[in-house]
């Protein structure tokens, strides 16, 4: 027979509506109140509805990831990292891809969130950095929490996490500069991606710190896939003076620029160091495997959840907080010959 709420409340002796607080995480319930509850719980295996709860209560228990991202290993990593903190705290998640670019998803996003009854969203870049969006769910009073490219908290900021890019992108570039490499190319990836423009001013500053050119010929636009790194690498590869490194905006450029030169029949890494971003699985099934830039997607979006939940529970206390990514070094960068 399933255990209820009423079995719960009658074992620790307590009533059905503090019950209903514990397990909502709601604050001002005495601890000893908590333990008793919890002792119950586990004693009765006793396991909340929590569908049946977002239908009965006022309040919602569903978070909404919502994302537009081509990289299958980004948004699982986001899928997983939301998931988690989910789960440790009493809520179910939604998934809901979308165009960033469609001309109606600030309607999409406003409807979701009403007919959803969402109790709020984790949004991803590029959602996440577009004004647009973000005042049509301001004009709604959505609860949501951005993970975005940034350096520093703001008062424009809001509830985010940041990465730094940038610090990122300078690190992994000014570790190319000191196996020797001058001339240095970069591949970009989406120019919408707040972190696409924050990668390129990391790199273009630890060119400049060194006192190195930045031959903008070295700069090839592109998009965040295997595709875009095959096709940027050929293009740089046909140079008579072709550089000596390759400084990839993702894992997955960097795995497609290593693919066309290993057909060109080039050396990685003694004709050619290429480094990517983000330590996605890609950096580890490449070979030899990518030097990359240590992202850890699911640890940022279980922070970001959890500050998103924290806001909900207590609108003062949830701040922004920022990541700083670092390099990780592998087998696909080494000295200059």
């Amino acid at each position: 027979m399933k255990v209820t709420i009423n079995d719960v409340a009658k074992y620790a002796g307590v009533s059905i509506k503090t019950v209903s607080r514990v397990t909502n995480n709601e604050p001002s319930v005495k601890q000893s109140t908590i333990d008793k509850v919890n002792e119950a719980i586990a004693e009765l295996d006793y396991q909340p509805n929590l569908a049946a709860r977002n239908l009965a209560g006022a309040k919602s228990y569903v978070i909404g990831f919502i994302y537009d991202n081509p990289n299958a290993y980004y948004v699982i990593d986001m899928q997983n990292g939301i998931l988690s903190s989910c789960k440790d705290l009493g809520y179910e998640l939604l998934i809901h891809p979308c165009n960033a670019k469609a001309d109606n998803i600030c309607d999409e996003l406003t409807t979701l969130v009403k007919h959803a009854r969402l109790a709020g969203l984790v949004l991803t870049p590029p959602l996440s950095e577009d004004p647009k969006i973000l005042q049509a769910l301001d004009n709604i009073d959505a609860n949501y929490v951005r993970i975005i490219a940034g350096e520093k908290v703001d008062n424009d900021t809001g509830l985010a996490v940041l990465v730094n890019d940038k610090h990122g992108a300078i690190s992994i570039t000014q570790h190319l500069i000191d196996l020797g490499h001058k001339n240095i190319a970069f591949l970009s990836g989406d120019q919408h991606h707040e972190s696409t423009k924050a990668r390129l001013s990391g790199y273009t500053q630890a060119l400049r710190d060194n006192n190195l050119k930045v031959d903008e010929h070295n700069i090839v636009a592109g998009e965040y896939s295997f595709e875009s790194g095959v096709t940027g690498a050929k293009t740089l590869l046909k140079r008579a003076n072709r550089p000596t490194a390759i400084v990839a905006c993702n894992d997955e450029i960097a795995a497609g620029a290593l693919f066309a030169a290993r057909l060109e029949g080039i050396d990685i890494p003694n004709d050619i160091s290429i480094v990517g971003f983000e330590d996605s699985p890609f950096s580890r099934q490449t070979w030899p495997k990518l030097t990359t830039v240590h992202q850890p997607n699911q640890k940022i979006a279980q922070m970001a959840t959890e500050l998103l939940i924290a806001k909900r529970r207590e609108p003062k206390s949830a701040q922004a907080k920022i990541f700083i990514p670092e390099p990780i070094i592998r087998d696909s960068s080494a000295k200059v010959s």
